[in-house]
């Protein structure tokens, strides 16, 4: 099977452009037809004035390391069938990728690269440095549980027994969360059933928890590469091999295991949003 890519990267917003930023692929890879996939990430940062340089916040470098991460599983595909290529994975494993490249925007050896001042060349002071680690934990226990409220409502709705009878928003809403313990008035779910897009016409009925579990794959991953030496060609090599080249040609939990040697861990996860005291 052949190997090699294309990548292209449209980043800077346009008025014709749509919001946000995302991977796609012209051409996904496939062995049965010998295509190269040819893969593109899109996102909306401002454009500088001419001559002047493009500087980046600290949230637009994660999203250019979160979308180039979505690129990586495309690029790096080797299956056979194009629809099972790179991201065509379940929808609660096709974020692992993409959240765990976010790892690495802080990586020293990595960070030192481009966290430059735009005109002398001089390193991000550490102590800079050091609040923008600080801040990943600030406000995680209301954000955690405002996303657990949303996914927990999301699985009540899609799991209604068959013929069940139509349920007011309201009333329905208010039982469930209060089911599931989640019912705080200082911390309501992140989106009210009314408006709840992602659930009704979005793709992700009784699947809002994705975001989570991929995020406990994510931080699981990254403390296997901690554990074993961090960021070296062989690490990178079995994360390759074992998960981005293998697409949706197996059980995503099977290709995890695979990787990690056991099933994965919420520790990791905790102690990544200050929830628990880190490891040594």
């Amino acid at each position: 099977m052949r190997t090699g890519s294309l990548w292209y990267a449209d980043y800077f917003a346009r008025s014709s452009k749509s919001g946000g930023a995302w991977e796609d692929t012209f051409v996904d890879q496939t062995g049965l037809l010998d295509t190269h996939p040819v893969v593109f990430n899109v996102a909306n940062f401002t454009k500088p004035a001419a001559g002047q340089p493009a500087l980046l916040s600290f949230d637009d470098v994660k999203t250019m390391f979160h979308e180039f991460g979505h690129a990586l599983h495309a690029m790096f595909s080797q299956v056979r069938y194009p629809t099972l290529a790179g991201t065509n994975v379940p929808r609660d494993f096709v974020e692992f990728p993409s959240q765990f490249n976010e790892h690495w925007a802080l990586e020293p050896s990595v960070f030192a690269n481009y966290a430059k001042h735009h005109q002398s060349g001089a390193p991000m002071p550490a102590e800079l440095v050091e609040r923008i680690k600080k801040s990943a934990s600030f406000d995680q226990g209301y954000q955690t549980t405002e996303y657990l409220g949303a996914a927990l409502l999301d699985m009540a709705w899609h799991t209604q027994p068959p013929g069940a009878p139509p349920q007011p928003a309201d009333s329905f809403e208010t039982a469930a969360l209060a089911r599931f313990k989640v019912d705080l008035p200082e911390v309501p779910p992140r989106y009210r059933t009314p408006y709840f897009a992602h659930i009704w016409g979005g793709g992700y009925s009784a699947g809002y928890y994705a975001y989570l579990w991929s995020e406990v794959l994510d931080h699981d991953a990254y403390y296997w590469f901690r554990e074993h030496g961090g960021m070296t060609r062989a690490n990178g090599q079995r994360f390759r091999d074992l998960i981005l080249s293998r697409g949706g040609s197996d059980d995503a939990a099977a290709l995890y295991r695979a990787f990690r040697g056991r099933d994965p861990s919420v520790e990791p996860l905790l102690e990544q949003r200050g929830l628990k005291g880190t490891r040594p």
